[in-house]
């Protein structure tokens, strides 16, 4: 399965929607989607993961590294995710209390 990755602008922030698998193949895309947001100066991220089929630990370092670089500069990386299969990987990990996780889109441009 391929990722694809698309971004737009919402209400200040970036949304990153993500749609596939982020494993060990296709997780440096989404790192370099990350850093290239971040060095272009854009701190505030949304990850939209409600259209991914597959996330393994590969991917889970790629989403702790992008928070760690937007902390930085003082910005956020919020995730939306509505997955119990993905939430659950989350919880296990402790990362459920690193990221705030949202249930749609919405609700992450609604939080500040």
């Amino acid at each position: 399965m391929d990722l694809t990755i698309t971004t737009r602008e919402a209400e200040g922030r970036t949304v990153v929607s993500v749609a596939g698998e982020i494993d060990v193949y296709t997780a440096p895309r989404l790192r370099e989607e990350i850093t290239e947001l971040v060095a272009a100066g854009t701190y505030d991220i949304v990850i939209d993961m409600s259209a991914v089929e597959f996330l393994d630990s590969t991917g889970l370092g790629v989403l702790v590294g992008g928070l760690k670089k937007v902390r930085a500069h003082e910005g956020s990386l919020q995730l939306v995710c509505n997955q119990d299969r993905l939430l659950k990987i989350f919880r296990i990990t402790g990362l459920a209390k690193v990221f705030v996780i949202h249930d749609t889109p919405e609700a992450a441009l609604a939080a500040s």
